[in-house]
């Protein structure tokens, strides 16, 4: 199991930036990165997810345009940098690791095992 450490959240108005990073305990070079957001009364739903060597990335429509996911995998580490944000996209945001493949393909919850504890961006309008 590797452990993922979110950062990077905090408040912000509409129109603002930030960027998230989640930097994991272990190797996660041959490892499906995604990150995932839940608001309050809703279900969590996937935001970005990342591949690697080539680092194809997918968006969700939501924040396609607006938001850009990148990893670094010599640090470890998977970023989120969120322009343009909206309150829509308040919420709690959570990185997570599928290291059972390198390619990524859904963002179905159950393909990934590893989650980290989550980290509050709230935007005010």
């Amino acid at each position: 199991q590797v452990q993922l450490v979110e950062s990077g959240g905090g408040s912000v108005q509409a129109g603002g930036s930030l960027r998230l990073s989640c930097v994991a305990s272990g190797y996660i070079s041959r490892s499906c990165m995604a990150w995932f957001r839940q608001a309050p009364g809703k279900e969590r739903e996937g935001v970005a997810r990342i591949g690697t060597p080539a680092g194809f990335a997918y968006y969700d429509d939501s924040v396609k345009g607006r938001f850009t996911i990148s990893r670094d995998n010599a640090k470890n580490t998977v970023y989120l940098q969120m322009n343009s944000l909206e309150p829509e996209d308040t919420a709690m945001y959570y990185c997570a690791a599928d290291r059972s493949r390198n390619y990524c393909y859904t963002f179905a919850s159950s393909s990934f095992a590893d989650w980290g504890q989550g980290t509050q961006v709230t935007v005010s309008s």
